[in-house]
């Protein structure tokens, strides 16, 4: 294993929360999808650089964020405020236990993504009740195992951004799809190398559609890396 060039306390950006050497905020371009789409995100998620909610809430044009915690002594607790939510267009909340996904009914949906670890998406989705309808991606065809910063218990237990890609297919937003599968690999790949972990990097990246869709975002990220 290299080493890593991360250390505690490092500065990171606010934004995409990689050391600034590596930041990938001006990398590419936006996320435009006519998906209404939803971040119910964990507040101890919210500044983990591995996270793909935040990498979801700074790519994709138009998300709502909110941000949910149990009451503390300190502080009261958050939960999901429905207002924000479209009136007339089917809420699809996506969970592993939910029902098939469905062709949408009429029009592009809104969808709601539950980030955080497995335990908290749990208490997270329990405290949605009565809103929108669960629903799960298939196992098949959702390509899992592009997301090497964390464990995925189970081929239908899909990062966020995973599980939104997942959902633009679905609904015909390919071009949407595509573009937030390049943030989602590049993310990756700077995530591997500000860890050390180059040797895994070039491995994640032999893989990966970066190397032909955006060759010069790789060479701007690797200059940085050469000048130390």
């Amino acid at each position: 294993m290299g080493r890593s060039v991360v250390r505690a306390g490092a500065a990171r950006c606010p934004c995409c929360s990689l050391p600034p050497r590596w930041c990938l905020c001006d990398a590419l371009g936006p996320v435009v999808t006519r998906l209404a789409v939803h971040l119910f995100i964990h507040r101890h998620e919210r500044f983990k650089p591995s996270s793909t909610g935040t990498l979801v809430a700074r790519t994709v044009v138009g998300v709502n964020v909110q941000v949910y915690q149990r009451a503390t002594r300190h502080h009261p607790a958050a939960r999901f405020a429905p207002a924000a939510l479209e009136p007339g267009r089917e809420l699809w909340v996506l969970d592993p236990a939910g029902d098939p996904l469905p062709e949408p009914a009429a029009g592009i949906p809104q969808v709601m993504l539950v980030d955080g670890t497995w335990r908290q998406a749990g208490e997270m989705t329990r405290s949605l009740d009565g809103l929108g309808r669960r629903v799960r991606l298939p196992a098949a065809g959702t390509e899992p195992g592009r997301y090497w910063l964390r464990d995925q218990p189970g081929p239908n237990q899909l990062s966020s951004a995973e599980a939104l890609l997942g959902v633009m297919n679905r609904v015909g937003e390919t071009a949407a799809a595509d573009q937030l599968r390049l943030h989602l690999e590049l993310h990756v790949y700077a995530s591997l190398l500000s860890r050390g972990r180059r040797d895994l990097a070039e491995r994640y990246l032999g893989q990966s559609p970066l190397r032909s869709a955006a060759p010069e975002v790789l060479d701007r990220l690797h200059a940085r890396e050469g000048g130390g």
